[in-house]
Order: structure tokens, then sequence, then C-alpha cells
């Protein structure tokens, strides 16, 4: 279905580029991508509030500016269209978290991420579906329903940002803004077979998502770009990145050029497990055939284990527990904090106004509480797996590590064992970049990765990484989308 129509399978960055040279108008670019939202998302449920008609006047817009010659003046992504995570504010859209309490409450102005994604010529198409309050890995919640995967409807995209990665993933957008504080860019990305960017923390302001950790925590949680092709995620990230006043926690850090990067120069750290969570064997071997793939271009591929990444959900959850901020507990009762018991008694009476992993995740809060000196001792280790990995790495090197232990599982299945995300989460409170990027498929048809991760500010290092392995492997493989009959 999506070969019938190429601009469905091109980055931001060429459809930019045929706008501009007017081989094709920025109305037909928007067009193509709507009437495919509109014949898969009943079955994706990704998008949960369209801005089509917003779309299409911007787009002519676009045109008539083109129109009158003034193309040198256009800002680089002019006419080309994008999706919205739903926690994000898009003036006029709904901006609730998935939360039941704020289904009424609409955004007033652009967070200043989606006012830069605008500035630099994007146009949104609407916004997609979160988990609830975006603290699950699976994009369910009271309000908006359940989304789907493109790949297999009857197993997850994802979360948080599970819609966004479901509509790019499926062909509507080539471009989507997510936000990670777990995995939540990555993960989605991996299920959907498609491209995500977490940027080094810091480095994105978090200004205008709802909801947002303590000032701590806003180095752990970034936004950033999902992409059918890497070629995209540099020049997005540009976008995006530097400092905002109303977000403490983002500095200026310079942005380097992938096309610098000297892979052969590279080290290879490859850690294919946490030493807890078993990989499935396909994850692996297309983990060793990424490998293979950077040592045929002279990179040192050396095998490690992280004895610490062992503990990376006790060092996640104390590290985001001393951030601050209001607690889930109080968000998810929109002000007040929810009681544990009733809340559970209220779910199973089917009552509830939220779900399951985010009724559960409260307990994580109480760890740090009831046991401030495991708490201590995970920050402890926190800071020591944070120097341990910034020195095995290196200023010319990258790790490979899974983005969850299996392709895309069914709905529901990953309440069993309930801990497996930490996969990515741990990166979060290390404040490293981590790229996902699509290995090609499994014998079942389900996308295949592997996160490359760097230090600080090595952003485009994992980019130029991502470049090589799209180049050797193809990148995204559009689903066969068999399951859709309109």
């Amino acid at each position: 279905m999506l070969s019938r129509d190429p601009l469905l399978l091109l980055s931001a960055t060429r459809l930019a580029a045929l706008i501009r040279a007017r081989a094709v108008t920025s109305a037909e670019v928007v067009e193509a991508h709507i009437r495919h939202i509109e014949r898969v998302n009943p079955t994706l449920n990704a998008m949960v509030a369209n801005r089509f008609d917003a779309a299409r006047a911007e787009a002519r817009a676009a045109d008539a500016l083109l129109d009158r010659g003034d193309a040198a003046a256009a800002p680089p992504f002019l006419g080309v269209p994008c999706s919205i995570k739903e926690s994000f504010a898009v003036a006029g859209m709904p901006n609730s978290a998935g939360l039941v309490a704020r289904a009424g409450v609409r955004a007033t102005e652009d967070a200043v991420t989606v006012a830069r994604m605008r500035a630099a010529g994007f146009i949104p198409l609407g916004v997609t579906n979160v988990s609830e309050l975006c603290m699950w890995m699976e994009s369910n919640n009271r309000l908006y329903g359940r989304t789907n995967n493109p790949y297999d409807p009857a197993r997850t995209a994802g979360g948080s940002s599970g819609g966004e990665a479901a509509v790019v993933g499926a062909g509507g957008a080539p471009v989507g803004l997510g936000s990670d504080i777990g995995g939540s860019i990555r993960m989605p990305a991996f299920f959907n077979g498609v491209f995500g960017h977490k940027p080094t923390g810091g480095l994105v302001p978090t200004s205008g998502q709802f909801p947002l950790p303590g000032e701590r925590g806003l180095r752990y949680m970034t936004a950033g770009p999902i992409a059918r092709r890497a070629e995209d995620l540099m020049p997005v990230l540009r976008v995006l990145a530097g400092p905002d006043a109303r977000d403490p926690a983002c500095a200026p850090l310079p942005l380097g050029d992938p096309a610098s990067v000297d892979l052969g120069g590279l080290t290879v750290l490859s850690v294919e497990h946490d030493g807890v969570r078993r990989v499935s064997d396909d994850l692996l071997a297309a983990q060793r055939r990424a490998e293979e793939a950077l040592a045929a271009r002279g990179a040192t591929v050396r095998k490690a284990r992280v004895e610490l990444l062992a503990r990376a959900l006790d060092i996640w959850t104390a590290m985001l527990g001393v951030a601050g901020g209001v607690t889930f507990r109080a968000l998810l009762g929109d002000g007040r904090p929810i009681s544990l018991p009733r809340e559970l008694a209220r779910w199973s009476l089917r009552r509830s106004a939220h779900t399951l992993p985010a009724i559960g995740l409260t307990l994580l809060e109480d760890v740090g509480r009831h046991f401030p000196s495991r708490t201590a001792r995970a920050l402890e280790l926190g800071e020591a797996l944070r120097a341990e990995l910034v020195a095995r790495i290196g200023e010319r090197g990258v790790m490979l590590y899974p983005s969850y232990p299996r392709p895309a599982p069914r709905h529901y299945a990953p309440l069993l064992p309930p801990f497996q995300w930490t996969y990515t989460a741990v990166l979060n409170v290390m404040e490293m970049p981590a790229t996902q990027v699509p290995l090609g498929l499994n014998a079942d048809g389900l996308p295949l990765g592997v996160q490359v991760a760097a230090i600080h500010g090595n952003d485009h290092v994992t980019i130029a990484v991502a470049q090589h392995l799209e180049r050797s492997f193809g990148g995204w493989v559009p689903p066969s989308l068999s399951w859709c009959r309109r």
C-alpha cells in the first residue's frame, strides 16, 4: 500500500528539497499523508486528534510563498508534514497526557520544541497517543484507548511515544516529535521499525510538555525526533536544540557533524545484555550483524559486559525519585494523591479512570521512602555506572546495546515481567545520547533494532553510526499493512 505513493517513503529532508524545487507541492505532500493516516488510523488508533484542515491551509500558504519566488528566505523544512506527541502543547489541540481528569484541557500556545518545528517550516498534522501520564511502555489510557503496531495490530506500539512511532512507522508522517524519560522515544521507534534519537541530557528544552519531572529530572527527560530515515535526525535535532528560559536544565551545547565522524577510527563497545534479562536470539544476531558492518569500515569492536547494568532498575528508580517535583501518585489524582488500595479496588470493578500499569507504578515511588539506605546505595551505583560508561566508551566510541529484550510483544505481555524497559531507561539517568536504529525484520515480520549510545555531547557520533547502519541494512522496512482494507 505504501509503494503506491512514493511520497510516503521519503525523508523530510528529501520532501523539503522537492517542495523547494517545485517538483511537488506542499499541498500534495500533506494531502498524501492525510489520506494515508485516514486509511490506517482506524486500526492503529495512533493519531488521537487531527488538525487536517489547518494543515491543508498551511500547506497552501507554503506553496504561495514559493510561488512568489521567496525560496531563498524559506525555512529548511517548509511545507513538510509532521506529527506531535499529545503531551506536547500544540495550540488549540488536546494536551491531556492521557489523563481522564485533563480530558478538556487544550493548549493555548505551542511548546517551545513545537514552535521551533513550526518555525523550521514543519506542518503538524495532529497529536498522537501516549501511555497514561507518559509513564508506561504501552500507549494505552482510559481517554483515548490503545494504540496498535502497524506490523501486527495484535502487538504493542510501545510507549509513551507509541502513537508517534506508529504513525511514522506506518508511513503517516516522515518525522515526529517524541519525549523520553525511560525509553519513550527509543522503545516505540524500535517496535515500529523506525529511527529514534534521545539527545544528550539538557540539550533540548522540555518547556511546554505535561507532565514534567522536578528540576533535577529535566536532564533525564528530553525531547527528540522519531524518523523513518536517518538523514533527518541531525537536521531536526538542530531545530530542537538550544536553551529556553523556562527550562533551567537546558544549556548551550555545540552539535557536531555526523559527516565528520571517521568510522574507521571508532571503538565499538558491544554489550549484548544486562546480565539479568535475557535477549532474544534474533536481536542478538542483528546486533552482531551491526558489529560486523562497523568492523568492515575499520571500527574496532570489543565485546563487553558491564556488571552495573544489572542494577539498572534500582539506579533509574533512585535517580528519578530524588529529582523532585510532583509525585506520580499526585499526578494520577490530578493534584490529590490517589489511594493505592482504593484505586486497585476500583480497577478490579472496572470503575477506575486509570490503567493498571499506572496504578502499579506508584509502588516504585514508595521504594525510596521506605528504603532510604537502598536508595542511597543505588545513587552511588548510578554515579559509578556513569563514570564507567564514559571511560569505556570514550570520546571516539559508541556502545551497542539492545533497545528491548525482544521484538514488539503482544498487548499486555510487557506486564510479565514488567521491568524490561530498563534497557533504555538506564541511559536517561546517565544523560547519554542514544539512537535506536532499525535492522530489518525477523522471521515473524517484526522489526529488529539496536541502540547506539555515546558519551555526553556526542549525538553526532551515534547518528553517524545510524546512517551507516541504514546504508548497510536498509533502515526502515515499510509494513505490508495487510490488515488495512480501505
